[in-house]
């Protein structure tokens, strides 16, 4: 397998854009990587695009890639539709990965694109649920309520409490503040937090993502074409790894989750450990999440990861600063779009280019995406590493 750097990333902001197609949103977060990779149009060579939903929201199916990449201008080369829950975005960025490390093309791009926002916030909702199994979403199931189940576990064992639950909220907030692509920018106390309106205990309004729309593009090339375009510092790929849920029984507390099984495949991979991660972004999706998703990574033992939030070690200014573009529920979850997004902004923080939220100097970055459920586990985990 070749070397693969990333050498162009590009987002369209997230956020509620009723007067926007797929395609006006696709078109800039394309165009943005195009033009910061340094490159034309022309040399892409393949492209991955990673949508979930837009056959229930607009009716588009089928050929969702190409059109959104014909209106960005790009066609004649092969585009390849993915179509994988929440981690949609991430497995596109594994097939364009895939692509290059083979040898079968030098340059590819990986392209996440969503579109949630309806005029009636009931039908979004009732369309997110699609990405269980159709048995639990005829049930009535909801994603906060699966989080809220869990959590409530965590809560018993660990004795994890809600103020910590909102010091996740209260750290994200801030980091959110500082991201000009963010959905929600203003920096919320635990005070607010808990004071927001009781969703499913113990998640308050404010611990739970947005629904929105956006998109995020990543160009990915060998490292000698790299040499020849790139005007910045290329980041490479050190791991890219994508696991599905498995079989177990419901009692079965020892086989570990699809993200430890992808993420200790992804470390092999990289040849590195979860000491050696300088900062993450990790999936979000209801905010006291990431507590878990810090032990499912490695970064501490099961049920520690309320005292690192506590201790501050996940902030920006902390030693393993998590979700430094603000997360989820502040930067919003247009499902498709999340996980390039997260790549991008390790991308940023590698190259230096995040600005105000800045982390100090780091060399190994880590991306955790989940999507969907079935029976009690993510339907898919995806896992990438990234390192200058």
């Amino acid at each position: 397998m070749r070397k693969v750097v990333v050498i162009g990333i590009g987002m369209h902001p997230f956020g509620k854009f009723l007067d926007k197609s797929l395609p006006d949103l696709a078109r800039v977060a394309v165009w943005n990587a195009i033009e910061d990779a340094s490159i034309s149009p022309r040399d892409i060579e393949v492209a991955y695009v990673g949508n979930s939903l837009a056959g229930l929201v607009t009716g588009q199916e089928g050929v969702r890639g190409q059109v959104v990449l014909r209106d960005a201008g790009l066609g004649g080369i092969p585009i390849i539709n993915v179509e994988n829950a929440c981690a949609s975005g991430t497995t596109a960025f594994r097939g364009a990965w895939l692509e290059v490390a083979s040898g079968a093309y030098d340059v590819a791009l990986a392209l996440g694109v969503e579109k949630l926002c309806l005029p009636r916030t009931a039908d979004s909702i009732k369309i997110l649920a699609a990405d269980s199994e159709i048995r639990l979403r005829d049930l009535g199931f909801q994603f906060t309520a699966y989080y809220a189940m869990k959590l409530r576990g965590h809560m018993e064992k660990y004795g994890w409490t809600k103020v910590q639950f909102a010091k996740v909220v209260e750290k994200n907030s801030y980091n959110g503040s500082l991201n000009p692509y963010a959905q929600h920018r203003t920096p919320l106390t635990v005070e607010q937090v808990l004071n927001s309106r009781l969703v499913a205990e113990p998640l308050h309004l404010y611990m739970c993502s947005s629904i929105g729309d956006g998109a995020a593009a990543a160009i990915l090339c060998t490292e000698e074409k790299a040499r020849r375009f790139a005007s910045k510092p290329s980041i490479e790929v050190a791991a890219c790894v994508l696991r599905s849920s498995m079989f177990r029984h419901p009692s079965d507390t020892t086989t570990p989750t699809t993200v430890t099984l992808a993420a200790n495949y992804a470390y092999e991979q990289a040849g590195l450990g979860p000491q050696d991660v300088n900062l993450a972004e990790v999936h979000d999706a209801m905010a006291p999440a990431e507590l878990y998703h810090y032990e499912e990574l490695g970064f501490c033992e099961k049920g520690g990861g309320a005292q690192m939030i506590e201790e501050g070690r996940t902030k920006i200014t902390g030693d393993i600063p998590v979700n430094p573009s603000g997360g989820l529920a502040a930067k919003g979850h247009p499902i498709a779009a999340t996980g390039l997004a997260q790549v991008a902004e390790i991308v940023w923080q590698l190259r230096g280019e995040a600005g105000k939220r800045q982390v100090e100097n780091p060399k190994v970055g880590l991306v955790q995406t989940s999507g969907g459920l079935v029976e009690d586990d993510t339907a898919t985990a995806g896992i990438v590493i990234l390192k200058r």
